[in-house]
């Protein structure tokens, strides 16, 4: 057996290094029952190629896992939706089920369900491996659907692993500027080319496994292997991913593996009349606070479900990897529900789903299996030791984890602080403070900050003035506050990442109000799930000024490649409110004050010639031009080091870069 080498990295880990080491070898154990020790790991993940409808050289055949049932019939158009009798699936042991079906029987786009009888009743279904599930307009019911179409002809590779994750987290659905649902193909026509202008080098695409509610954001999916048709076709799903691919843009599913929604008609809840095919039995199988169903990641045929998922998305559509969603919620029994992670005894105390973590382990090992270059991305906010570090050392695999802690405190400070009482001591820790080990995603605000109920960052800060005081024209000092913090609290943040950034669609331009999705209480409006891209475009409003930093931001650290290093502090004056910051060749420099500017103010940093490559303060980006942007500056000796002396006004930002020669 390999040692885990998580204690060498962490020594406070030594008291728990037994436990980390039976968690390694808890994994090869899982790995070993499953695969018999025979065959790859992806030679298991197969569930998807097995189960449900396929075609044969005959006709089709079609499989289903239910050990509960007593009986089995598939229904659709071509039973005229009746129970028949010929359509009855015959047993094949260990809980399977199947059905040849001759060709002529079934066409193209035709509709069908499953009709499971168990011990106790009896009721419709969709088959748990649909590939292709629609809703009809007028009853709101969800019907499997025949889909055989030309298959989809790839014309580009993936472009190679970004070293330093640029994402975009997208929602296809609320992608338009009108107020209606939006689809793959208007997303591929409209955004995509917005996203590389942006310079953006990842896509993040939430809510595209099939959802019964459109508001729960794609986070209740009912229907794992289907493409949420609200959007469109499977193929311009591809299509879509493929044109990003020839962009130089990966893309990488916002995965639910967390919990599955409740519904059983539409979903895999008490699928074969049982409670515990795929999810826990009992009060454990449900979920209080998402008021869903819980996966059994104990069970076989839960992770070769799961498994079978990943390597689905990962071949048939061709993404760049996963952002697991839920992972603190899988990973403890009671969820990470109202607990603050304080001590690392917590870690092992027994609250822990070591199946869970199990699970999470071979999906990462499985990911890695079929795709070296696929990324994989933890949604932990619990610091769960080895999560983000390889799983030969003892790990769980990530290759990142959110840093959801960031955002969290930006919320907190703008709720609870001005910012004449901000401390720059903090904002550095805060955005630095991170396991060695392991690599994270940062983010200001994603689409957690934004949803009804809440308020986005910017709106925040300009509230109601949003509405009638975003002018060029219009001076005001709130607006003004507003649009000079949303630029500072973005850009420190990007620039000291470990790992990677995340935006959420539409905050690079500090977009308006909220996100609600269209449901009675709203009377069904898609007005606030949309994004107003006029808004950026508009160079009369500040919004344009905003989205043209986010651009020019974003730009500045890929061609800069200040990232490849580590940060290293140079300056952190509590007083001044003036934090500075070295990475590679470049220095960062805040004055966070809100009304004191500062000339010649020294910076300490290594000798050399710097040019400016960002500031804040720029007209184009609704700034007020006190910086003089093309003037050189030379670092000057005093008292035995070099130092730079700048101008400095009040909430602004700059990145200056070392000059050859």
């Amino acid at each position: 057996m390999k040692k885990s080498q998580l204690v060498q990295k962490d020594p406070y880990l030594k008291p728990f290094g037994e436990a980390l080491q039976k968690r390694m070898e808890r994994a090869e154990l899982r790995e070993l029952q499953l695969t018999d020790g025979r065959v790859p790991l992806s030679e298991i993940a197969n569930g998807h190629l097995y189960y449900g409808l396929h075609r044969t050289a005959t006709g089709w055949v079609f499989r289903e896992k239910a050990p509960n049932a007593t009986a089995l019939y598939l229904y659709g158009d071509f039973t005229n939706w009746k129970i028949e009798p010929h359509f009855a699936l015959h047993p094949l042991g260990n809980g399977d089920w199947e059905i040849e079906i001759p060709d002529y029987a079934l066409r193209n786009e035709m509709l069908y369900k499953l009709w499971m009888v168990w011990p106790s009743g009896a009721d419709e279904r969709l088959p748990a491996y649909a590939q292709r599930v629609v809703q009809d307009e007028v009853t709101k019911v969800f019907c499997a659907q025949v889909w055989e179409p030309e298959p989809y002809v790839w014309k580009h590779n993936a472009p190679p692993k970004p070293s330093h994750p640029l994402i975009y987290e997208a929602h296809i659905g609320m992608s338009s500027q009108e107020a209606k649902i939006s689809s793959y193909w208007e997303f591929k026509t409209t955004v995509l080319p917005r996203i590389k202008e942006l310079g953006y080098n990842t896509i993040q695409l939430m809510a595209v496994q099939e959802h019964p509610y459109y508001g729960s954001f794609g986070y209740q999916v009912s229907n794992f292997f289907a493409p949420s048709s609200r959007f469109g076709t499977p193929e311009e799903l591809a299509e879509l991913i493929d044109e990003a691919h020839g962009m130089g843009i990966s893309v990488v599913l916002d995965l639910i593996h967390s919990h599955a929604v409740k519904n059983e008609r539409e979903g895999i809840a008490r699928f074969d009349g049982s409670d515990y095919l795929y999810t826990h039995h009992g009060e454990r199988g449900h979920h209080k606070v998402w008021d869903s169903s819980c996966f059994d990641y104990g069970k076989p045929e839960t992770i070769i479900f799961l498994l079978s998922n990943l390597k689905y998305w990962l071949q048939k559509f061709r993404f760049d990897g996963f952002r697991f969603d839920g992972v603190t919620s899988m990973c403890y029994l009671d969820h990470g529900i109202g607990v603050d992670f304080l001590d690392y005894g917590q870690y092992f105390d027994g609250n822990v789903d070591e199946d869970a973590l199990t699970y999470l382990t071979l999906a990462n090992k499985l990911v890695r299996e079929l795709n070296p270059g696929a990324m994989t991305i933890a949604e932990d906010v619990s610091g769960m030791p080895g999560m983000a570090f390889p799983v030969e050392q003892g790990g769980v695999g990530f290759d990142f984890r959110m840093s959801m802690g960031i955002a969290d405190f930006w919320v907190k400070t703008l709720k609870t602080q001005s910012d004449d009482d901000w401390s720059v001591g903090e904002i550095y820790h805060r955005m630095t403070d991170k396991r060695a080990e392991e690599l994270t995603i940062s983010y200001a605000e994603c689409h957690d900050q934004a949803l009804v109920g809440d308020k986005t960052m910017i709106f925040r800060m300009i509230d109601s003035k949003m509405y009638d005081s975003m002018s060029v024209f219009m001076p005001d000092m709130t607006v003004d506050r507003g649009v000079a913090l949303h630029k500072l609290i973005r850009l420190v943040t990007l620039t000291l990442c470990s790992g990677g950034y995340l935006n959420f669609m539409g905050n690079e331009f500090g977009h308006p109000e909220w996100i609600d999705f269209p449901r009675e209480g709203n009377g069904w409006s898609c007005h606030h799930a949309r994004r107003q891209w006029n808004l950026a475009d508009d160079n009369s409003l500040k919004y344009s000024g905003l989205n043209r930093f986010d651009h020019d931001m974003i730009h500045c650290v890929t061609e800069t490649g200040m990232l490849a290093f580590a940060p290293e502090p140079l300056c952190r004056n509590e007083g001044d409110k003036v934090l500075a910051f070295r990475r590679g060749e470049c220095v960062v420099v805040f004055n966070f004050h809100p009304t004191k500017a500062y000339t010649d103010y020294a910076i300490g940093c290594p000798a050399g010639k710097y040019g400016i490559v960002l500031s804040s303060d720029a007209p184009q980006y609704h700034g007020f031009g006190n910086v003089a942007e093309t003037v050189s500056h030379f670092t000057m000796p005093y008292s035995g080091y070099d130092r730079l002396l700048l101008y400095l006004p009040p909430r602004t930002a700059m990145v200056l870069a070392r000059q050859k020669g």
